[in-house]
């Protein structure tokens, strides 16, 4: 059942004259659109988010509109060949995410627009220059903030006050990820938790390393939004399952897959503020001026079914913050 949104940091989508969008191009207009998995529902419907939106600031799909779009589906080669293809086509501007097609393209391209959404910071991916003046020829939308990381942690407490370990699950591949743990880090003291740094690349790593971590009692899980977790989020989610450990996620198709609980950006909502950019970028505007936008709109899922398979009452002061609960 959804209630309500959480309002995150300011950021919103920068007006555009309704003049200026009521003008017809004089041409047809190109996208390529390079995107993580097709067979993610989450996903399609985050694509359909920017297609409509799009579609509402007059770009519509065969009369004014040509996109291009390629799933990557977590493959290297398939993401390196696509990213190829759509750079060789020389659209307008390419619409990318998550943060790892966005580095491919960028090693193929300085000139070509991107607008990116991305999880980790881009100043320290090396995706922009700065927030505010990204300069070069990206910019976009980023789904998480400097302080969300905390929550996660706050959130874990709530949910299981009984936790006093907590495993931050991430790529040690993803150095964006570094100054978010160490947030964590300095908070996790004050909360009565000792978190523990949890490297993992692969099932194999996820299986191996949660098993270990459950060798020891009053333990809880952070999912840091990571490609690999992302890609692997179904073993994730019966790890933690298997071995008793609540976990928080930072994206909701993991508590719609059986996973405790959720916080984070409404995902729909960014892809929609994204398409405002591609609109821009296409009316003449440079990517390099147009500033990184934080998220706005952040929503707390709770998988009721979850919790009482892990003998956990959620509190009634949790689930009235609650945007959706699954029960």
């Amino acid at each position: 059942m959804r209630r309500r949104e959480f309002l995150g940091l300011a950021g919103g989508t920068i007006a555009w004259p309704l003049g200026a969008r009521a003008q017809q191009p004089d041409r047809m207009r190109r996208i390529g659109v390079l995107l993580g998995f097709a067979d993610d529902a989450d996903g399609q419907v985050r694509f359909s988010a920017l297609r409509n939106e799009l579609r509402k600031l007059g770009w519509v799909d065969d009369r004014n509109l040509r996109i291009d779009l390629r799933w990557a589906a977590g493959d290297t080669e398939r993401t390196r060949a696509s990213a190829a293809e759509l750079v060789a086509a020389g659209p307008d501007v390419i619409f990318a995410s998550p943060a790892t097609m966005v580095a491919v393209l960028r090693r193929l391209t300085w000139t070509l627009p991107i607008v990116f959404v991305q999880s980790g910071d881009p100043v320290q991916a090396g995706s922009v220059m700065s927030h505010a003046r990204p300069g070069g020829n990206a910019t976009g939308f980023m789904l998480f903030e400097a302080s969300i990381n905390t929550k996660y942690l706050q959130l874990l407490k709530d949910i299981a006050p009984g936790v006093t370990r907590a495993a931050l699950v991430q790529n040690p591949d993803n150095t964006s990820w570094r100054g978010d743990i160490a947030r964590i880090e300095a908070v996790a003291r004050s909360l009565g938790v000792v978190p523990v740094p949890t490297p993992v690349r692969n099932p194999a790593d996820i299986e191996r390393a949660l098993a270990a971590f459950a060798n020891e009692p009053n333990g809880g899980v952070i999912i840091l939004p990571d490609n690999t977790n992302i890609r692997y989020r179904d073993v994730i989610v019966a790890m933690a399952a298997k071995h008793r450990l609540p976990a928080v996620y930072p994206f909701r198709n993991f508590v719609t897959g059986d996973g405790l609980m959720s916080y984070g950006a409404d995902q729909p909502d960014i892809y929609r503020r994204a398409a405002s950019y591609v609109d821009r970028i296409m009316r003449g505007e440079k990517p390099g001026e147009l500033p990184v936008q934080a998220p706005t709109k952040f929503e707390l899922v709770i998988n009721l079914k979850t919790a009482k398979a892990l003998g956990l009452d959620v509190p009634l002061s949790l689930l009235a913050r609650a945007d959706e609960v699954i029960e």
